[in-house]
């Protein structure tokens, strides 16, 4: 069966609709209308002569023939993909946009300097940088890079580590007037913790061979680091926090840093992409760039 430069287009948009999850998701990713998607994939299947989706008002979902057609259609639009970023590989100068999400800590503390020096580097490069601490789905997001806590081992996307930061058990003046300093791990189970949601509730403390692992309770619970240090600063309870965050409110005296002498649960900072972005120049390019970033002294 011959295919036309139509029908390649058609395959194309047929995979972008997959990926995005919705006809509007793909439209929107892509650039044309929800209208012209929907002719595409009713076009595709009258070509074929066969059902490749199943769609009601809300929802999409693969036909047993259309799960079989995609994994085709992803090559082509993976390999057109791939020869647009060699051809850009090859020009002088980066240009492009990059579209960025990470946590909103971290982010203001260390990713945005650091694009800061990127951005004045690399001109032509745009920036769309997107600060939530909530996990994007990046795929649908279109995002071309996610700083993360976790490499996600399992989503299909790739992962290369940028740093380890440091953490420390903190607390304030206030707090420990009222219920007391801990000298040993043990005495870590008597007292209050600030939670943050998107890391384990499990603390492990370790000196020489001997481990403890202490579960942290407490009664404020958040999704945002910043808020999380806020409640330590405020008396609510323990908290282990970056020591990039903790350092200034330890030297002003609003946080106090406690069992120093064991070793903290440390927190390693990947790069998260979608594997058909791996080869790009310009992401490249800033990967190598926050690795650099990372290991000035100043940010440890």
């Amino acid at each position: 069966m011959d295919i036309s430069f139509e029908q390649l287009k058609s395959m194309v948009v047929f995979a972008q609709v997959i990926e995005q999850g919705t006809l509007s998701g793909a439209a929107k990713h892509i650039g044309l209308s929800r209208a012209v998607v929907s002719y595409h994939i009713k076009k595709l299947e009258t070509h074929l002569g066969i059902k490749l989706l199943n769609r009601s008002t809300r929802t999409i979902s693969l036909t047993e023939a259309g799960s079989k057609y995609y994994q085709y259609c992803r090559v082509i639009a993976e390999q057109a993909s791939a020869a647009n970023q060699q051809i850009e590989n090859l020009k002088h100068e980066p240009v492009g946009l990059l579209k960025i999400t990470c946590p909103v800590n971290v982010g203001l503390q260390s990713i945005v300097p650091a694009l800061n020096e990127f951005r004045t580097m690399y001109p032509k490069i745009e920036l769309d940088v997107m600060l939530t601490d909530e996990v994007v789905n990046i795929i649908r997001e279109g995002i071309d890079l996610a700083i993360r806590g976790a490499p996600l081992p399992d989503s299909g996307l790739q992962a290369t580590k940028l740093t380890t930061l440091e953490t420390c058990l903190c607390g304030a003046p206030s707090y420990f007037e009222k219920f007391g300093i801990p000298k040993h791990p043990n005495d870590l189970n008597q007292h209050q913790w600030v939670l943050y949601k998107l890391t384990s509730g499990t603390l492990e403390l370790r000196k020489g061979s001997r481990r403890f692992h202490v579960e942290m309770k407490g009664t404020i619970t958040t999704n945002n680091a910043a808020a999380r240090t806020a409640f330590v600063e405020g008396g609510h309870g323990l908290g282990r926090i970056p020591i990039y965050d903790a350092k200034p409110k330890i030297q002003n005296g609003t946080l106090i840093t406690v069992l120093d002498d064991y070793v903290k649960n440390n927190i390693d900072l990947y790069g998260v992409f979608p594997p058909g972005t791996a080869d790009s120049k310009k992401l490249r390019l800033l990967l190598d760039h926050l690795k650099g970033y990372f290991l000035k002294p100043r940010l440890l």
